[in-house]
């Protein structure tokens, strides 16, 4: 505070740590520190490049039980973690007891005669563990964890345990209808009776522990010419959890590169910019120089890169 340039700016962050340093941002400070440490593993699995559904479908689960344990059995113990870090940090305290006043405390903006510990208790908590439940619900439906059960019958973890021919052919009918015809559905039952037969037991598919490790597999083995549609199945079911993580890091990504300078580029050199950031990872694998090269040899170049 006391380095700012000038005195607008200094004020400015009195001011920022005064609102800091009430109760009211503290406590909602610790519960979004307590409802992200609750959905953070989800979300690490949801954004995962790696396939694995069944763990993710428990996740979900596990994360919707311990927001309602937190829910009904959680306010006593978060509002002592509150009021703790309020008097170990000097910060003032409320009365919890005391009657909760709305706006500037006027007796004719008062509506509900409540404590200011019921406010915090059902204004604030409930209301924002219910708001995570309700999202959770909306972005995750039945169907949605049925697609995921479904899509677990391909999982080869554990020896193919949870393979099922039955419930994969309800996959493909009841999800993939615009990819499969019904010819080829019944197709599909007859090659997964051959699969199980032969994939299921071949020594190169015993260790695997995700869809994407039984897809490369069954590449590698030249399998696909066999089982041409469990690998179209495949390739659909994987489609879901990418597609789902690499929009969400496509959106981050627009949010640092769609600079106020760069909103004057054309679409497709924006993409390009896109491409290499969200997959920089693979990017990083890439040496410029040859880039150059590359670059130099398509046309005789004026400006000089090398």
């Amino acid at each position: 505070m006391n380095n700012g340039l000038n005195n607008s700016i200094r004020g400015e962050a009195k001011g920022v740590l005064q609102a800091m340093r009430t109760f009211e941002f503290v406590f909602i400070l610790q519960l979004m520190n307590e409802v992200l440490g609750i959905t953070h593993m989800l979300c690490q699995a949801l954004q995962s490049k790696s396939q694995d559904i069944l763990n993710a479908m428990h996740l979900i689960r596990s994360t919707k039980i311990l927001l309602q344990e937190l829910r009904q059995d959680g306010w006593d113990k978060f509002l002592c973690t509150v009021l703790s870090f309020c008097g170990d940090h000097e910060i003032g305290m409320p009365d919890m007891s005391a009657r909760y006043r709305e706006g500037t405390c006027r007796s004719c903006q008062q509506q509900n005669n409540i404590t200011i510990e019921h406010y915090y208790h059902f204004n604030i908590f409930n209301v924002v563990i219910d708001f995570q439940l309700m999202e959770l619900d909306n972005r995750f439906p039945d169907q949605t964890m049925e697609l995921l059960a479904l899509s677990s019958t391909l999982d080869p973890t554990n020896h193919f345990e949870s393979f099922n021919i039955d419930d994969i052919c309800t996959l493909a009918k009841k999800f993939y209808p615009g990819d499969f015809t019904e010819r080829e559905l019944s197709n599909l039952k007859r090659q997964l009776q051959y699969f199980k037969n032969d994939v299921l037991v071949h020594p190169k598919f015993q260790n695997m522990s995700s869809l994407s490790e039984l897809c490369r597999g069954v590449v590698e083995t030249r399998k696909t010419q066999l089982f041409f549609f469990i690998d179209r199945l495949i390739r659909l079911v994987l489609t879901l959890p990418v597609s789902t993580a690499s929009t969400e890091r496509a959106f981050s990504a627009m949010k640092l590169v769609k600079t106020s300078l760069r909103n004057k580029m054309d679409d497709d050199f924006l993409a390009n910019c896109l491409v290499i950031y969200i997959e920089r990872e693979l990017a990083d694998t890439i040496d410029s120089e040859s880039i150059i090269d590359i670059f130099y040899a398509l046309k005789p170049r004026s400006a000089p890169l090398q």
